[in-house]
């Protein structure tokens, strides 16, 4: 990967810009770096090679089971280099090595596997409903995709666009966060070792306000896929509405994890801590809202903060870390103004509540927290922390536990942890979530399909169901009298 590019029609180059920027590495306030800022000219100049590769190019017109060895080549190339993407992904995000490593990057090679077998799948029918005609459809590739992806889980959200997008027959753009773009850099030389056409596949990073929304508005975009805060994608709907593009969203979330009285209490404890520290909290999914029955609240909250008490926060590259930093100081200062605005509306300080001073105070580190007495009108019940926060409410019953659920303007994600297996599956249908896991948290599978309700997004990523976002259905009538 050449320092300071722009990937573009299958080559590295020098942003048009003539603009770089340096990252910083969250664990140690190190720059990394110089990264290319692409602005207008490159992104115009990456949708253009992505119009030509999709309007002349082999791609689109390639017998599928040929795009399907390509997407096949390029899950192993990416297994053998996985140390070196898992380390790129490590040094920008804080996540630790074993996150990026052993589940993370090994994920998205599953993610391109799963899509290899669509793509010699993806089919129109046959409708016998009119005498005296032959009538079909055909399912076809939408054209351009522009892909604007966070900086959370920055390769492995790329992928469960470019995945789906490259079987189906299109081309695309991706926009990486300006904080860590250089994983989805580095698979461009990926890309071209496994025989993608030149254009199939693109890398602009740059700042979102210009570079990404450049290329939502671009002319030369069929489709946009994008994954970020609700107030973002409000704005990519809206631009994307404009020109009555295809555009999906996965966007923020508040999501409930519920504990009812009858659950396997220690089950229950790693589940929730799960869903809220995995990964520092900076998931769209995470289970930032822990009701409890009160009839276990107390004894509950007590074993969490025993097991939180024993996280280990520190170098994401250490074995022995549970928790990195968060992915900038800005990030930082708003998660702990968010543990201040908690304790100010009265909820109580559980475990956590600082910064977490790690290696000579260096690195963006919060600790792990909880807070208890939390009520629903709260700001810390209510919005988007994305950091290591757990906001605890308690809960009498089956109807109030739906009803403090629900009651959000998100619908990511959710869980219900119980023994009842009644009672699990008329919670998981009365939740109002794209998402509900039964006794486990953040469990994912390349074959499921992923979104959100209400404010939590449009759309769905993974499974057969992405696939319609990236095709267009053709009918074909053919007259035979």
């Amino acid at each position: 990967m050449k320092e300071g590019c722009v990937f573009v029609d299958g080559e590295y180059r020098e942003p048009l810009s003539k603009k770089t920027t340096s990252i910083v590495n969250p664990a140690n306030e190190e720059t990394i770096g110089p990264v290319a800022s692409g602005d207008e000219k490159d992104v115009a100049a990456a949708v253009a090679a992505a119009r030509r590769a999709f309007d002349e190019g082999p791609w689109p017109r390639m017998a599928p089971g040929e795009r399907a060895a390509i997407l096949w080549k390029l899950a192993d190339l990416l297994t053998a280099r996985l140390s070196v993407f898992a380390e790129l992904e490590t040094a920008c995000t804080g996540k630790t090595l074993f996150d990026s490593g052993k589940i993370e990057i090994p994920m998205a090679a599953e993610v391109l596997r799963y899509y290899s077998g669509w793509a010699t799948k993806i089919h129109g029918e046959t409708l016998p409903s009119r005498p005296g005609a032959f009538t079909f459809t055909l399912r076809e590739p939408v054209g351009v995709v522009g892909a604007i992806v966070p900086w959370n889980f920055p390769f492995l959200l790329a992928t469960w666009k470019v995945a789906p997008a490259l079987a189906a027959g299109n081309t695309i753009v991706v926009k990486p966060a300006s904080q860590t773009p250089l994983t989805m850099l580095e698979f461009g030389e990926v890309c071209r070792e496994a025989g993608l056409p030149p254009g199939v596949f693109n890398v602009v990073p740059g700042p979102g306000g210009r570079a990404g929304m450049t290329l939502v508005k671009h002319p030369g975009v069929n489709k946009v896929a994008f994954t970020g805060s609700t107030e973002v994608g409000r704005e990519v709907a809206k631009e994307a509405a404009l020109a009555l593009k295809r555009c999906t969203l996965e966007l923020g979330g508040k999501s409930p994890n519920v504990v009812f009285a009858d659950a396997d209490a220690d089950a229950a404890v790693k589940g929730a801590l799960t869903g809220i520290f995995y990964n520092k909290g900076e998931v769209c999914a995470a289970g930032s809202r822990l009701l409890v029955e009160a009839s276990i609240h107390d004894a509950f909250v007590e074993k969490l903060r025993e097991k939180a008490a024993g996280l280990t926060v520190g170098d994401p590259r250490d074995k022995k870390t549970r928790m990195g930093p968060v992915v900038s100081k800005g990030q930082m200062d708003s998660v702990l103004s968010y543990i201040e605005s908690g304790k100010k509306e009265g909820a109580r300080v559980v475990s956590g509540g600082f910064r977490a001073e790690v290696g000579g105070g260096r690195g963006f580190y919060v600790q792990p927290t909880i807070l208890d007495g939390v009520r629903p009108e709260m700001r810390v019940a209510r919005e988007e922390i994305f950091g290591p926060v757990l906001s605890v409410l308690p809960f009498r019953d089956f109807d109030d536990a739906v009803a403090t659920a629900n009651a959000t303007v998100y619908g990511l994600a959710a869980a219900v942890w119980t023994r009842d297996v009644g009672k699990a599956l008329r919670a998981a249908k009365a939740l109002r979530a794209g998402t509900v896991w039964v006794n486990a948290y953040n469990l994912y599978d390349p074959a499921l399909p992923f979104g959100g309700f209400k404010e939590s997004g449009l759309g769905r990523e993974l499974g057969a169901a992405a696939l319609e976002h990236y095709t267009e259905i053709k009918s074909v009538w053919v007259d035979l009298s």
